[in-house]
């Protein structure tokens, strides 16, 4: 095969994959915008509130990511919109452990303790989404993160017959947000394969939550 053709067929086959992307990300986005709220006043109301975890801070300066999410949660608690948190994300080590922050400043927000439950788990979206069902036996919720991001969520819970809906929080802008954007786009495409093609679990399942199932039946 001459160099001429090599680069032809390189060229193709990049062309065909950069589109296949692109379609990915506007199929999931597509297939989900109708379950997604950005009014605190126009969503509807359900039990329960999955906030989606992320680092407090990046570097030493608050990460907008996590306080967007949290303002939002309050607001929804204080509008009678949410009535119990599942706080979802990773626990990587004991000085960091997203689902305890997040706690600790709901607390602070006067949200008690007994409305608020932590799944030490969610390492990534799809863990989060999936275990809600499997392992604390909840397939109806309201997520809490940003647009993109809930597009993706609420993709996997649409897979997983999970009834969610989400709560679109803001998120940043100029080149953070195309750089952001990007990530979201090729994390799209990673869903898709671990869906159709590897068939995922999350890393750690386990028994299901006994007390998360008692307090859903109160």
């Amino acid at each position: 095969m001459t160099t001429k053709r090599i680069l032809i067929v390189v060229l193709a086959s990049l062309t065909a994959l950069v589109s296949t992307v692109a379609f990915i990300d506007f199929w999931i986005g597509n297939q989900t915008k109708h379950k997604i709220y950005s009014d605190v006043s126009n969503i509807p109301k359900r039990s329960i509130g999955l906030v989606l975890g992320t680092s407090k801070y990046i570097g030493r300066q608050l990460n907008p990511f996590y306080t967007y999410r949290i303002n939002a949660a309050k607001e929804l608690f204080q509008k009678k919109k949410v009535d119990l948190f599942l706080l979802s994300g990773d626990n990587a080590h004991r000085s960091y452990n997203e689902p305890w922050t997040m706690k600790r400043d709901l607390l602070k927000a006067q949200i008690p303790e007994s409305n608020i439950y932590l799944d030490y788990a969610g390492f990534r979206t799809l863990d989060s989404v999936i275990r809600a069902k499997k392992v604390f036996d909840v397939d109806q919720f309201t997520i809490i993160t940003q647009r993109f991001h809930c597009e993706r969520a609420l993709f996997i819970a649409q897979t997983y017959n999970i009834d969610a809906i989400c709560m679109a929080v803001p998120g940043p802008d100029g080149k953070a947000g195309l750089s952001v954007r990007i990530r979201e786009t090729l994390a799209r495409a990673k869903a898709i394969l671990d869906i159709y093609v590897f068939d995922v679990e999350p890393k750690f399942l386990g028994p299901k939550s006994p007390s998360f199932r008692h307090i859903m039946r109160r």
